[in-house]
């Protein structure tokens, strides 16, 4: 039995595996073991098979064991200390962190039926605390009845707020289940700690492209579960464009196979028209909202800081190809501008500014033009991050001492009251002095002689430090005391 649906004017049960006769006793022995509702007893119940030729091949060809699962070999594979704990049959909560597509759920499942646990599932983006209660009492009556565990596997965990993971404590505490969350989204930032502290954490990566051409074979040649029935033909060229656009998702590579597989006859052969034609533009992975977002952003920033123009304008078209606003990118180029730029080249902020103001002019496609232009000059930009450190060191100093007095003789004398307090008395006006400079002091008595900007000694702050080294050495002719 795969899952039960509840509606008011009846029960619905789909059972997969055709060929399985299921008597009524059975179902209704299930209804009331599982839904503990009374009044859904009373309901008509309505009894449907799903044939598992209906099924999506991505549900079809999942793993049967655990050695089928490609990709995760670091966490997996032989000798890994949780494959170890796994064998001696361990299994404590965990957290499966990874992109879409890369097998979590289907990890989660083979593990209940290594160890012998009866596997409940919730999904934390249409599930919440009602529907988690109803399965924890569902696994204290597995516990009783059937005398094994549960396996809760929550999917999107990360979509449940605080109070809503709140709740999880105390059952994977006690025992009552054995907890599994997958998250496409940092547990460092999504989980709460003390959720995280009882789970063992699982980083699972995309899959690479062997392991995508194997899925994709596996499916090509299985006839029970597969397309091999069929008999079509992919050649390597046509499976290498298949796993470019699957960005690392097992799903969507199967997917894309499935719908290219039924646009076809049997026996056909795919050429590189047809798989253009049924896959269309390449879905790249970025997701303005998620990790995938943050880390292609990461790549760009630090490729410019790197002085690399061709990485930067690969990272900037990823992001554009996968449908990121211009306007996100064109703000980071300024802010870039002046953090890592800065004064070695005081024209990369006004290029940077251009670039975002004809942007907000003219929008897509023209957009990729103007920041073609952008990047390219800020990643071949000399680089200096002075200015940045400089008021970052400013602002500690502020909250460290707290507000120190303004001295006296930089006061505004605005009224008579103020000058007869002594605002702005002694203040010397630079433009009366030689060179428009003149020996006094600035910061407050605290912090006389702090230095928080120190440019650099390249480029267009080579320039400032010189004027810098100047101008003190003058005060000091004029002052030798």
């Amino acid at each position: 039995m795969e899952y039960v649906s509840k509606k008011p004017q009846f029960i619905r049960i789909h059972l997969i595996e055709p060929g399985h006769k299921i008597a009524l006793r059975r179902i209704v022995w299930s209804l009331t073991m599982y839904i503990r509702d009374d009044c859904y007893l009373h309901r008509p119940i309505i009894c449907s098979v799903m044939s598992a030729d209906t099924q999506p091949l991505a549900a079809r060809m999942r793993p049967t064991s655990i050695d089928e699962i490609v990709g995760q070999d670091h966490l997996i594979g032989p000798d890994t200390p949780f494959r170890v704990a796994l064998e001696n049959g361990t299994l404590s909560s965990l957290l499966l962190w990874g992109p879409p597509g890369c097998g979590k759920t289907t990890l989660a499942r083979l593990l209940a039926n290594k160890v012998g646990l009866k596997f409940l599932q919730l999904s934390a983006v249409m599930d919440g605390i009602k529907e988690l209660r109803k399965l924890l009492d569902r696994a204290r009556d597995i516990k009783t009845l059937e005398r094994r565990g549960s396996l809760l596997f929550v999917d999107e965990i990360h979509r449940w707020n605080k109070a809503q993971q709140d709740a999880l404590l105390p059952h994977v505490e006690e025992g009552t289940v054995v907890l599994i969350g997958a998250t496409t989204e940092n547990p460092g930032f999504q989980i709460i700690p003390a959720l995280r502290s009882r789970c063992w954490l699982l980083t699972l990566n995309p899959l690479g492209n062997e392991a995508l051409t194997e899925l994709l074979r596996r499916a090509l040649s299985n006839t029970d579960r597969g397309l091999a029935k069929r008999n079509q033909m992919f050649d390597e060229e046509a499976l290498h464009m298949i796993v470019a656009g699957a960005s690392g998702d097992g799903r969507r590579a199967l997917s894309v196979l499935e719908r290219i597989s039924g646009a076809l006859d049997d026996g056909e052969t795919v050429d590189k028209e047809m798989l253009q034609t049924v896959m269309g533009k390449t879905d790249l992975l970025h997701d303005r909202d998620g990790d995938a977002h943050y880390q292609v952003v990461s790549a760009l920033i630090k490729s410019l800081r790197g002085s690399d123009p061709q990485a930067a304008l690969y990272w900037c078209a990823r992001m554009l190809e996968g449908g990121e606003d211009p306007m996100f990118i064109a703000r980071r180029l300024v802010i870039f501008a002046s953090e890592d730029v800065g004064n070695a080249d005081p024209r990369a902020l006004q290029v940077a500014v251009s670039a975002m103001q004809a942007i907000h002019l003219i929008g897509m496609p023209e957009a990729r033009i103007v920041l073609g232009q952008a990047v390219t000059y800020l990643s071949t930009a000399p680089k200096s991050n002075r200015a940045y450190l400089a008021i970052d060191a400013a602002i500690e100093a502020v909250r460290t001492t707290g507000p120190l007095p303004v001295p006296a003789h930089l006061k505004n004398a605005h009224t008579s009251l103020a000058k007869s307090m002594g605002d702005g008395h002694g203040y010397k006006y630079p433009h009366d002095h030689p060179g428009h400079i003149v020996q006094q002091a600035y910061l407050p008595e605290a912090l006389q002689g702090t230095v928080f900007y120190t440019p650099a000694g390249h480029a267009a702050e080579k320039v400032i430090a010189e004027r810098m080294a100047w101008i003190a050495d003058q005060l000091r002719k004029r002052n030798p005391s």
